[in-house]
């Protein structure tokens, strides 16, 4: 059975990472994946949207797939359904990430077990901005 890092683990990880590639941005301002990153880079991260047929969002380049990336973000979060997130964990292995957050509702245990098992942290079925919020503001 999967279970989060506890919340301190989490506030550290929040506290390192700089980059944070979201995997199934949203050019549209209504949708959670663009209010969210839109949110994020408001508190300092560097946001790197992942979209095909996306040329930039947010005022950052877009990538088609993770693995196009030119190298591994800090975390990658992603606004995918449960089902895609096997790719995503093989983009995550093929690229060398090391974090992998999935968005509250996205839940996969067989990809964060592989993903855990590659040595990726693994949050998973959480609100990185509702953590950010509550775990980065009490400091």
């Amino acid at each position: 059975m999967f279970r989060n890092p506890p919340e301190a683990a989490i506030r550290e990880l929040l506290a390192q990472v700089r980059s944070i590639a979201v995997v199934g941005f949203s050019p549209r301002p209504e949708r959670p994946s663009h209010r969210i990153a839109r949110a994020l880079q408001g508190f300092g991260y560097r946001i790197i949207p992942v979209r095909p047929a996306l040329a930039e969002g947010l005022g950052e380049k877009a990538y088609r797939r993770l693995r196009d990336l030119p190298g591994p973000p800090d975390l990658v979060d992603v606004f995918r359904s449960p089902e895609h997130v096997d790719e995503v964990v093989d983009d995550c292995i093929a690229l060398g990430a090391r974090r992998l957050w999935l968005q509250e509702g996205v839940v996969n245990e067989e990809a964060a077990a592989r993903a855990g098992a590659a040595g990726i942290t693994v949050i998973m079925d959480r609100c990185i901005w509702r953590d950010y919020r509550a775990l980065m503001n009490d400091q």
